[in-house]
């Protein structure tokens, strides 16, 4: 109300000059005479800097919008199903947190590690396998040079038959050793392939422990597997499973740290859950229609989603948004609900956030003009705009308002704006105001600073 009385006294004022007791007379002239004297009555409203940051006057555009036609839904914001990821303890151990609620993170941030006494375990059925394999290794070596010393045992009795035979002396005994070795082979082969059958279940029970391994502390099982070089180990190099004492669990997913669930240095079983996060982009729209309203909008898929006329959410910023039916209705309520993505982003949409979900049903007519309806006020009969002059934006013009049919925030104007304009929001009835006054006193006179009234002269 201050501000108002301010701008109440400030039309007057303007007049203070033209009556001032400390103003000489001068000679009458054509200048002077009561018709040049007189200020002819404008339309047009200053609304300089100053005045527009006092009042705090705000500006919305002139929208080309189907304003008969379009329906609008309430609803809220709220997180898809798959925004949200938890991190949970695949082996028992001491946690230690890395990061803090609300932290920002990115695909392999660390995120927790912890210390776990079943570690060792895995890493013992590893070098078991690795054990295994050498030994199937080895024995494959063995059996092989058997083979080999056989083979050659045979070929060198067969090649001591022969030379016997052409002398024409038989050797019994050579012939017995001959065949005992030949018999050998089959045996010793079997051996070997035996050995090759060690080899491979040892190679796959080491494969198996090193992918248990990996999946219980989620270190990819190359990583887990290449070689790694201690530096006090010289050129020395080991698997790097046998460095890892703490395991540290990295995020897979872009999001923000929603909850911990423990506290920092807790023991915590498996699959206790350690903290969970959420993508704040992977969002949806939710909202509820009456069931009245199926059949119009039945075939509508393209949809808005437009802020409420709360302050500073201008009302022409919306977004896009791709629609679908729910699967459930309210029979107690007689509603539907409405499933809307948002095909842009904005600065205030947030999980939670009410909104309204403007479909645009199926009409003949086209769009026009509209603008929002708390920027049309009302002086006596008449509904007044006030549009920002084009030419000079520290005015405002008054403009009869010719209105049209009205949604309840958008209302259509028949005449006096063109697309593109701007029309005063807040702050419209102070100019009214302002208005009313400044006619007053172009019709009959005007108010002095100490609030005394004087007649024009």
């Amino acid at each position: 109300m201050t501000l108002i009385r301010q701008l109440l006294l400030f039309v007057p004022l303007v007049a203070l000059a033209a009556c001032s007791p400390a103003s000489e007379p001068s000679a009458p002239s054509d200048s002077d005479s009561p018709t040049a004297q007189s200020a002819e009555p404008t339309n047009r409203i200053d609304i300089p800097a100053t005045v527009r940051r006092n009042l705090g006057i705000t500006f919305a555009q002139v929208q080309v919008r189907d304003v008969e036609h379009t329906l609008r839904v309430p609803g809220a914001f709220e997180l898809q199903p798959l925004a949200r990821h938890e991190y949970r303890m695949s082996l028992p151990g001491k946690v230690q947190l890395l990061v803090d609620q609300y932290d920002p993170v990115q695909p392999g941030t660390p995120l927790f590690r912890y210390q776990s006494p079943s570690w060792p375990e895995l890493l013992h059925e590893i070098i078991q396998g690795e054990q295994a394999i050498e030994a199937a290794r080895a024995e494959i070596k063995v059996k092989l040079a058997s083979l080999d010393e056989t083979t050659a045992r045979l070929t060198r009795a067969r090649q001591r038959i022969e030379d016997l035979a052409q002398a024409d002396f038989k050797k019994a005994d050579l012939e017995v050793q001959a065949a005992d070795l030949e018999a050998a082979l089959p045996r010793i082969q079997a051996e070997v392939e035996l050995a090759e059958t060690r080899l491979v279940n040892a190679e796959r029970t080491r494969k198996h422990a090193l992918h248990r391994a990996a999946t219980a502390s989620g270190i990819p099982e190359d990583e887990l597997d290449s070689e790694f070089s201690a530096p006090d180990a010289g050129k020395n190099t080991e698997p790097k499973y046998h460095s890892i004492d703490w395991i540290e669990v990295r995020a897979s997913e872009p999001g923000v740290v929603e909850a911990l669930a423990i506290t920092d240095g807790a023991f915590v079983e498996p699959p206790s859950r350690v903290l969970s996060t959420v993508d704040p982009e992977r969002i949806r729209f939710r909202a509820l229609a009456l069931q009245a309203d199926l059949p119009k909008i039945s075939g509508s898929r393209a949809a808005r989603i437009v802020p409420p006329p709360t302050p500073g959410f201008p009302m022409e910023d919306g977004i896009p948004a791709a629609m679908t039916f729910g699967l459930e209705a309210h029979p107690e309520e007689r509603t539907i609900t409405l499933m809307a993505t948002p095909t842009e982003t904005a600065d205030w949409i947030r999980p939670g956030v009410s909104a309204f979900l403007e479909i645009v049903t199926e009409s003949t007519q086209g769009p026009a003009l509209a603008v929002p309806r708390s920027a049309v006020v009302q002086d006596g009969l008449t509904h007044l705009v006030f549009r920002r002059d084009p030419s000079d934006p520290n005015k405002a013009i008054r403009v009869e308002a010719d209105l049209g049919v009205s949604d309840g925030l958008w209302v259509v104007l028949n005449s006096g704006v063109m697309r593109g304009d701007e029309v005063v929001l807040a702050g419209a009835y102070e100019l009214k105001l302002a208005a009313q006054q400044s006619r007053a006193s172009q019709m009959s006179g005007h108010v002095h600073a100490d609030g005394s009234f004087h007649d024009e002269h």
